[in-house]
């Protein structure tokens, strides 16, 4: 999406149709469209900036905002919240719970409306606090940035290496909007048809067997769902854009480079929780945990992932330690309560945002280093979209889910 142009294609159409008097609007919409089908965050932050600099810019409005309004769009609702989302931190749950990437639909929209709307509500807030109080955009160089080997550490945790973002050679033209979002179209209609309609009906009775694992469709089907539209997503945008992939095979190359990285970085943060689970004490700490919130395993679930996605630093990675030790447990307890693992799925997924977005978290060093910012000048904004808000919102989701269930 990046080489080709096509994800720089969306944001200037979203951004041209709403225009600088909606600046913020138009760049959260951009990034939530992006990381939505499935483009990396990271990716999305260094596509969308250059565009979102000269919004701003024109709009006169702070540049220190920038940060906050790409990860409003981009680390928030549809990283956890919408139902479909191709985003790691929606699949990691579905093995464990049996569950699809639309899990909980109802819950997840109402969860993701909420959050987007506080966090556009505060960034609208603060503009108009800053133009009252005759702050601008501000004397800024907005050179993109190069990446080091500092910020490819710092991204680690979270499964991505910066190093491979920027293309060697790009086209000189941008591919039609419409080319350039079929590819994001698709992989969230394919994702629905395929785990709603066709794997379902599959003779699948084979996975039983030793030879495939002893498992379920109902285990793999959500990860299966996902694996199917991002390639056919892959193969309708090599097919479209073919001549403006100038350098193909590199694109190609780095893409598979930096599916690595997430794979193993998945794969050591699960061997870890099994290591944790098998020590003599853990039996003590599941008993603590599972005992907050007054036997409510919701309550409990959000506040273990929360709170482990805060330790690590990454969403994925306290999520994968939270479900590989305590994830059977709370499907158990689910069961007996009758509560859906549809809901379990949800909470969790929205769990994963909020305190993984503290100061140390890569995504957020890596938006600044992006943004040429500091977090002096600019984290104040990204807690409150990226922490504060997430937080909020997991509360409702808990509390509705509590009173009425997965719906």
């Amino acid at each position: 999406m990046d080489d080709s142009r096509a994800a720089e294609s969306i944001s200037q159409t979203i951004v041209g149709k709403l225009g600088s008097e909606r600046a913020i609007l138009a760049v959260v919409l951009a990034c939530a469209v992006l990381t939505y089908g499935g483009v990396s965050l990271f990716v999305v932050a260094f596509a969308v900036y250059p565009i979102a600099a000269a919004l701003f810019r024109q709009a006169d409005i702070p540049k220190r905002l920038i940060p906050a309004t790409i990860a409003l769009g981009a680390f928030t609702f549809t990283m956890t919240a919408l139902p479909g989302t191709p985003a790691i931190q929606n699949a990691i749950p579905m093995p464990h719970f049996g569950t699809t990437p639309f899990a909980a639909p109802l819950l997840g929209i109402i969860t993701a409306v909420v959050m987007f709307g506080m966090g556009q509500a505060w960034l609208t807030r603060q503009a108009r606090l800053a133009r009252a109080a005759g702050e601008g955009y501000g004397n800024h160089q907005d050179q993109p940035v190069a990446f080091d080997k500092k910020q490819r550490e710092h991204c680690s945790g979270e499964g991505f290496d910066v190093t491979l973002i920027e293309p060697e050679q790009q086209s000189d033209q941008l591919p039609p909007f419409a080319l350039a979002i079929a590819p994001v179209v698709l992989v969230i209609v394919m994702n629905y048809i395929l785990s709603a309609q066709l794997l379902p009906r599959l003779e699948t009775d084979y996975l039983t067997t030793a030879l495939y694992g002893n498992t379920s469709l109902d285990s793999v089907i959500g990860v299966w769902s996902i694996i199917v539209s991002l390639t056919l997503a892959i193969i309708l945008l090599i097919a479209t854009n073919w001549q403006r992939l100038i350098t193909l095979r590199q694109s190609l190359d780095d893409g598979a480079n930096a599916s690595v990285l997430p794979i193993f970085n998945t794969a050591s943060l699960v061997g870890f929780g099994a290591v944790i689970a098998a020590l003599p004490a853990f039996d003590l700490i599941k008993s603590a945990v599972e005992s907050v919130g007054g036997g409510n395993p919701l309550v409990s679930l959000a506040l273990s992932v929360n709170i482990l996605a805060g330790v690590t630093g990454s969403a994925s990675g306290g999520m994968s330690i939270a479900l590989q030790t305590l994830g059977a447990d709370y499907l158990l307890l689910a069961n007996q309560l009758g509560i859906s693992p549809d809901l379990l799925h949800r909470v969790t997924t929205v769990a994963t945002g909020g305190l993984d977005s503290l100061p140390h978290n890569g995504a957020v060093v890596t938006l600044l280093a992006i943004c040429g910012l500091t977090h002096r000048e600019a984290y104040k904004d990204i807690f409150m979209v990226a922490v504060l808000f997430p937080i909020v919102s997991l509360v409702l989701l808990v509390a509705l889910g509590s009173l009425f269930g997965s719906f």
